[in-house]
């Protein structure tokens, strides 16, 4: 992570290997756990913040939201926003965008901060000014990008359907690798992929790994690109089976969920939209030896997710969950990558995670869709058993990206909304 600026949340999913977790500070401390105990209860605020897609916290106080427009022309723009209120405290210009996909926001060592929407990428001073930008090669989404460890910004277009836009599996295209340098997003590296891809990248040292149509790749950079063609992974192999989503690199291996089919069909929840005929999996990818395992997360067809698993490497349990089905699963990692069934538990979560080592807390979600409210739930990991929960305002499911914060406290994100969690003090 020295690639990334040392805040306890610098960019998505805490990291390049999407851990989850809180960053730790350049002493080691990272952000510490909710803290839910007896008596304790999540206290949330609220604001409206539409078409809204992460948080990213800097220096104590320094609280960044990414969000957008929708459309084929959209923009995007970054909002500094109070860390306790939610209220804006300043906004960047509207920044050049292109097709409407959740994009990407991150803070770079070198103290500039990232901004990937569109065909564009965007260096904005942390007083949210622009430096520099750039139009992308292709006039498709990119999704995201990864910091590598010389400073350069990996991104990557997006191959799959989005709401109104479908794409048949037959018209995918294969998508293109693009490296930035840092300074005045100068494109230094391209790399046509042996696929398309609709997952987000991920990275480990110098490798990029990219969660294909049918395959996981990966891709050395070192100034240049250097696909690894003798790394080989196929894993869909069942018929029924439909394409995996980003992956986490942990304990050796990429970990990811397959299923993807049907998330265009987002209409404020995921549930029921899955098209796959085969049960949704968690895949195990081994960085040494190519090799594929697979473990059910709960054997029902229609399965359907948009977003990585999480896995915990101090305990050794891998979460699993189907936004179709409403189902989350936890397994028990052997040391041989074997996985066991551990706890399961029937909820609608649809977004990424957060994991509080110190603690055992998982933040996930729940939709109430009698109610049309999403929930914030904590678990504990161990045990799955439910801590706390607490109604945020937003009637949309999330799909999207939470944040630790600086004291006790984490940030959700909805397409309707940004939300802050704290706990309350034990009553009585």
């Amino acid at each position: 992570m020295t690639s990334y600026w040392p805040g306890p949340w610098s960019c998505e999913d805490g990291g390049p290997s999407r851990p989850q977790i809180p960053h730790r500070d350049p002493h080691g401390v990272a952000a510490p756990g909710l803290g839910l105990g007896a008596g304790r209860s999540i206290a949330v605020t609220c604001r409206s913040a539409p078409a809204a897609t992460m948080v990213v916290t800097r220096d104590p106080g320094e609280v960044y939201l990414l969000r957008h427009t929708a459309g084929d022309d959209a923009i995007s723009f970054v909002e500094r926003i109070d860390p306790v209120t939610l209220e804006p405290v300043g906004r960047s210009a509207d920044l050049a965008g292109g097709p409407t996909w959740p994009g990407s926001l991150a803070a770079h060592a070198n103290g500039s901060l990232y901004v990937v929407f569109g065909n564009h990428a965007h260096r904005l001073d942390p007083d949210l000014s622009v430096v520099a930008t750039t139009t992308l090669p292709r006039t498709r989404p990119y999704n995201g990008f990864v910091i590598m460890p010389d400073g350069c910004l990996v991104t990557k277009d997006f191959a799959g359907s989005r709401p109104g836009a479908p794409v048949a599996p037959s018209d995918r295209q294969a998508c293109e690798l693009v490296a930035l340098e840092p300074d005045r997003l100068e494109v230094v590296g391209r790399c046509t992929l042996a696929e398309p891809s609709i997952a987000r990248l991920s990275a480990e040292a110098d490798d990029v790994y990219v969660v294909g149509d049918t395959s996981l790749l990966r891709v050395r950079w070192e100034g240049g690109f250097r696909p690894d063609t003798e790394f080989d992974t196929p894993y869909r192999t069942r018929t029924g089976q439909t394409y995996g989503w980003d992956c986490v690199l942990a304990l050796g291996a990429a970990w990811f969920l397959d299923n993807g089919d049907g998330s265009e069909g987002y209409s404020g929840t995921l549930r029921g939209h899955g098209l796959a005929t085969a049960p949704l999996h968690l895949v195990r990818a081994d960085l040494g030896t190519g090799a594929v395992t697979t473990a059910e997360v709960c054997g029902e067809p229609g399965g359907l997710v948009a977003n990585p698993p999480l896995i915990d490497t101090g305990r050794s349990i891998a979460v699993g969950y189907d936004s179709g089905n409403g189902v989350m699963q936890a397994f028990d990692i052997g040391t041989d990558g074997a996985l066991t069934p551990r706890w399961s538990r029937r909820q609608d979560h649809g977004a990424h995670l957060l994991l509080f080592p110190d603690t055992g807390e998982l933040l996930t979600g729940d939709h109430d869709a009698g109610r049309m409210i999403d929930q914030a739930v904590v678990l504990d990991i161990r045990t799955g058993s439910e801590l706390g929960r607490a109604d945020t305002e937003s009637p949309l499911q999330s799909v999207l990206f939470p944040a630790a914060g600086f004291d006790h406290d984490a940030y959700l994100v909805t397409f309707s909304s940004v939300s802050r969690l704290t706990v309350g003090s034990p009553s009585g």
